[in-house]
Formats: C-alpha cells, structure tokens, sequence
C-alpha cells in the first residue's frame, strides 16, 4: 500500500473493518512504536508486547479518531505512551513493600522521568501552535509519521527544497520557541 494516508486507514478499519488497511496501520506503526518503546526504557518482551496491544487498541477504538484533532501517527503514538504509563503505574503498585524499599526508591527517577517528558511533550506542542500551517505539515509528516522529505514533497506538491527550508525554518524556530528542553 504505496502512499497510504493512516488517517484514512484508521477510518477504513473504523467504518469497515478493513483488515488490509488495518494490516498496513501494523506494518508501519509496530516497528516504530517498539523502537519508540525501547528508547522511553522497556525491554524488548515489554516493547513489543504494548506495540501488540497499542495496535490492537487502534483496531478496537478506531471509531474513536478524529482526523481534524491528530494526525494517525499522533493518536496512535498517544495510544503507546499512556499504555506505557499505565504499565508503569501498575508495575509501581506491585512492588512489594519491605526489603526491596532502596529499589522502590531507585525507581523514582522513573516517574520524574515521565514528568519531565510530559512537561516537554507540552512545551513542544505549544511551540508547534506558533508555527504557519504549512511549517506544522512538513515536521508532522516528516517527524511524526516519518516521511522522508521527497515522499513529503510529493504528498504536498512542492519542491523538495522548499520541503528542506520549511524543515529548518521550522526547526529553528522550534529551538527559539521551546529553548532547552534537559
């Protein structure tokens, strides 16, 4: 499925459960989802496990997408992280209490961790309201559903070193916008 449009997929599988559709959604978002997984700090059992289940959630709530709220990328990435944070809050609460205290204690770095990516996922997002609308749709597609810059040139019917420029341009003031996110 050459140039697919997720959002659309994600309504196919919503209004006809098209599993060709939906296979492509899997293809495409699972490797990405469990590399995105493994750098937030899962395992491979635990990173390949949530892609697992984010996927099937998108199967399941499907109906739920709103293509003028998120991008396919985004909704789905969103689905992973907080499957990620509900695993972690769960994992938190199965800790036994008694000799493993010094390694609960350890673990809090975990949650300021998700604190702070938190806090910057809302700095970069407030950044990116202040962007044109064509600089917004050039980092989505290349950053968020990882279009190379010839495929988003295409996509948009625009030369590909207007694609270049609005990339850096944006990025620039992204930096500007966001400062420093440690």
């Amino acid at each position: 499925m050459e140039n697919l449009d997720f959002s659309e997929a994600i309504v196919a599988v919503a209004r006809r459960r098209d599993r060709a559709a939906f296979t492509a959604l899997f293809d495409h978002f699972a490797p990405r989802i469990k590399a995105y997984l493994l750098r937030a700090g899962a395992d491979e059992a635990l990173a390949d496990e949530l892609a697992q289940e984010a996927l099937l959630s998108v199967w399941r709530k499907a109906d739920r997408f709103d293509p003028s709220r998120a991008s396919a990328a985004t909704w789905i990435f969103t689905i992973a992280r907080n499957l990620r944070i509900d695993r972690f809050r769960k994992g938190w609460r199965d800790v036994a209490v008694g000799d493993d205290l010094p390694e609960m204690i350890d673990e809090a770095a975990g949650a300021d961790d998700i604190i702070s990516d938190a806090e910057r996922g809302e700095r970069i997002r407030n950044a990116l309201r202040q962007l044109p609308l064509e600089q917004i749709k050039v980092i989505e597609l290349s950053f968020f559903e990882d279009h190379s810059h010839a495929e988003i040139a295409k996509t948009l019917g625009i030369p590909l070193g207007t694609v270049k420029s609005r990339i850096r341009i944006a990025m620039t003031k992204l930096r500007d916008l966001v400062g420093d996110l440690s």
